[in-house]
């Protein structure tokens, strides 16, 4: 029987994309640093290493031969990144830049680190099996706010930046991916406002309805999966399976 990575698996999103796929009978592998807070037979839960700071990739290699065994063994065709990070609370507060003399290099670090690094370092790492892997369907979710050409508003630079350069990696690596494996999706992912720690504090002027649980947001997004085909890969895909612009 095949099953479902989610990596970053411990997020609002993540839990509930596991919980979705677990309810449905199907194997979830969990991979993140904070173990599931709830347990299931069809639950394998893989600790990742901690990449909080600057690290050299080629260290964790044993860590992703793990990895792809585990796949191979699971048979594991559709997989969801699920990592994110917007703002920080405590006394080092880090919010998004309502002008650009709120930029700071430790905001732009840490934006970049969560929201791009740690992506690609997944992608890379993990490279060797969706190269080699039919109907292989890879969704990373990004943010409408990372295109370019939807930006109206201005703000928060460092999290536009970041997503906007994770949309241009996967839309770049899709074309790479292509030359080795044409049945092969792999896209850019936008989950809509989810009612999670990461949007709490920039929810009170949102529209009617436009808020969702996580487990809302989840049932969008693997409808999104189900349909999803290797003529569309390299999108950049709204939660409710619509094209947005870069």
């Amino acid at each position: 029987m095949s099953a479902v990575l989610i990596i970053g698996a411990s997020s609002a999103i993540g839990t509930a994309l596991a919980q979705h796929y677990l309810q449905q009978g199907e194997q979830v592998i969990w991979l993140s640093r904070y173990a599931a807070d709830f347990s299931d037979p069809k639950l394998l839960v893989m600790t990742a290493p901690d990449l909080t700071e600057a690290t050299d990739w080629a260290r964790h290699q044993d860590f992703f031969s793990s990895v792809i065994n585990t796949l191979q063994q699971h048979q594991v065709s559709l997989m969801f990144n699920c990592i994110g990070w917007l703002h920080q609370g405590g006394e080092a507060k880090l919010l998004p830049e309502k002008s650009l003399s709120q930029s700071s290099a430790l905001l732009l670090r840490k934006t970049l680190l969560l929201n791009l690094e740690l992506p690609v370092f997944y992608l890379q790492g993990l490279w060797p099996y969706l190269t080699k892997t039919p109907q292989l369907r890879y969704l990373q979710l990004s943010a409408k706010v990372g295109s370019i050409s939807d930006n109206q508003l201005g703000g928060w630079y460092s999290y536009r930046s970041a997503k906007a350069a994770l949309n241009q990696w996967i839309k770049t690596a899709s074309i790479e991916l292509k030359r080795s494996n044409k049945t092969a999706a792999l896209v850019t992912l936008h989950p809509g406002t989810t009612d999670s720690a990461l949007s709490a504090p920039f929810q009170r002027n949102l529209p009617q309805g436009q808020l969702k649980t996580p487990a809302q947001t989840a049932a969008y997004l693997t409808a999104v999966a189900q349909q999803l085909h290797s003529e569309q890969s390299g999108l950049l895909l709204n939660w409710d399976g619509s094209v947005l612009s870069f």
